[in-house]
């Protein structure tokens, strides 16, 4: 163990610049995130690549106006996890990527352990179910298409409900399955609660 723990330093270290970036965006990553980097050592680089390759196509995306939300709500956010477990699917395949998106939604759950105690609306048990719907999509899509025609793919898939979003009114308040405002303070500190998750074409997303 060692061994790998120190390649994957020195591969990170390939000069001063780079090593200071690294290591403030290696301090970001979760805990879960990091060993699956230490044990996928030498596809790390390729799934960086992916990485910010999924968040400029989500900002193209965002700027045709054919799927609602900011980017973490919504058929944006659908979208955002669905090419990106795609495109891993395809450079990294199936099991890796599939692991990556597992060990991205346990961080999501250090993240509320460390901080469910701050005022504040953090990752919960509804906002990972739908990931992790939406990385099946993305495998399953990232499987049977090429890259060419990957991303009018997931755009269908996300207009025609057949990946997962967690209910907004048009004010952006988060909704119960019964159509209520779920009160901002009783989501905080909360892993459990009443969101509601949907499928993405639900009520056209409201309007």
């Amino acid at each position: 163990m060692k061994f790998y723990l120190v390649f994957f330093f020195l591969f990170l270290s390939l000069s001063s610049q780079a090593q200071i970036n690294n290591k403030i965006q290696w301090e970001k990553v979760s805990c879960a995130e990091k060993w699956w980097a230490i044990k996928h050592l030498f596809v790390v680089k390729k799934a960086k690549k992916i990485t910010t390759e999924s968040r400029k196509m989500v900002e193209d995306v965002k700027k045709e106006n054919l799927l609602k939300g900011n980017g973490y709500n919504l058929q944006i956010d659908a979208f955002r996890h669905t090419y990106w477990m795609a495109r891993l699917t395809q450079e990294i395949g199936e099991r890796r990527a599939k692991s990556l998106g597992k060990a991205h939604e346990k961080g999501n759950y250090q993240l509320y352990k460390k901080r469910k105690n701050e005022a504040v609306i953090l990752p919960d048990k509804v906002s990972s179910e739908m990931d992790l719907f939406n990385n099946e999509v993305g495998i399953y899509l990232g499987k049977k298409a090429s890259n060419f025609e990957l991303k009018e793919l997931i755009i269908e898939a996300v207009l025609n409900g057949k990946c997962k979003i967690i209910l907004m009114d048009e004010n952006q308040h988060f909704l119960d399955c019964e159509g209520l405002i779920i009160p901002k303070e009783e989501l905080i500190g909360k892993w459990e609660n009443r969101k509601c998750l949907v499928n993405s074409d639900y009520g056209s997303v409201m309007k």
